[in-house]
């Protein structure tokens, strides 16, 4: 495949990824990627994923974070990885996909899930109120604003719960004081969409600035102590990346808050240097476990959606 192709190979995807294109790689005129868009929820993955909500309850998989019973069955333990098909990672792939909340808040998902789901890290906190994890409440954070839930209270939680250091750990519940690539990530992409779509406060605009500072300053990339790499995951992209930190996810937060820093540089090199000689970037890792359906490719093979998503962080990068 050429180059001169890859935006060909791009568009003859899913709704969930074409309207992505259209709109970030080929300035489309918004009544055509809208047009595409508004296809997520009725054909393809997006129309897929809708279909295994339990209509009743609000559900996916019959739990919140996890599929009912998965925690209480021995043979979980025994498992490479674990199921990403509950609740909150439906929820935030079809959010994440650009899906319009309409058929959900249709389906009256906000006051279902309310009544239904029970967290399984402590079944009495309200579903829509979050529990102790950075990335669950960054998840929980998104997809209630996306859908009309009151979750003013999760940020208050991502104020109170910042790390001395300017970033979130999911582990400050045992004992952890150092911040986290990962959790940091996540927390500052939620407090993004609450300053997207509500404007934010001075304390979650504050605390989403320290956070991206925390991440700067070790370039996105390495650790600030000793100037290593943080770690192997920095530069292998995969998608669906989960709640999984990467150089190239960094960058897309940076590019949607639109912050040009002279220390992404390291990390949009990582980015380039995955480019391959047809154009594409290929799938580094997927991460064992349960889906409903697959979404991209295998490992070592060219991603259609780290592909779209490399093209538009180097768009950015590169703009005058």
């Amino acid at each position: 495949m050429a180059p001169s192709d890859v935006i060909t190979w791009l568009r003859d995807t899913d709704p969930a990824l074409r309207w992505q294109v259209e709109r970030d790689l080929l300035d489309a005129p918004p009544e055509q990627w809208q047009a595409t868009r508004a296809r997520i929820s009725q054909e393809g993955y997006g129309a897929a994923l809708l279909a295994h909500q339990d209509p009743t309850t609000g559900l996916w998989a019959g739990g919140a974070f996890f599929p009912a019973g998965f925690l209480e069955d021995p043979a979980s333990r025994e498992l490479p990885g674990q199921p990403w098909t509950a609740t909150t990672w439906s929820l935030t792939t079809l959010r994440e996909w650009g899906m319009d909340a309409a058929p959900l808040i249709a389906r009256d998902t906000v006051a279902k899930l309310a009544e239904h789901a029970r967290w399984e890290f402590d079944a009495s906190l309200p579903y829509w109120g979050g529990e102790a994890d950075v990335c669950i409440n960054a998840m929980t954070l998104s997809n209630g604003l996306w859908l009309g839930a009151d979750v003013e209270s999760l940020v208050d939680w991502f104020c109170e719960h910042r790390m001395d250091e300017g970033g979130w750990n999911c582990e400050w519940e045992n004992g952890s004081t150092r911040a986290s690539f990962h959790s940091t990530l996540n927390a500052l992409r939620a407090l993004h969409d609450h300053e997207r779509r509500t404007g934010g406060t001075d304390a979650s605009r504050e605390v989403q600035r320290a956070g991206e500072e925390y991440l700067l300053q070790r370039n996105l990339t390495r650790r600030l102590s000793s100037g290593e790499i943080v770690g192997p995951w920095v530069d292998h992209f995969l998608y669906p990346p989960r709640h999984i930190y990467t150089a190239l996810r960094a960058l897309d937060h940076f590019r949607e808050v639109d912050r040009r820093d002279s220390r992404m540089q390291e990390a949009v090199q990582m980015v380039q240097d995955a480019q391959q000689a047809d154009g594409t970037w290929l799938q580094q890792h997927v991460l064992p476990g349960e889906v409903w359906f697959e979404i991209d490719v295998g490992v070592g093979q060219p991603s259609p959606w780290l592909t779209m998503q490399a093209l538009r962080v180097l768009r950015w990068w590169n703009q005058d």
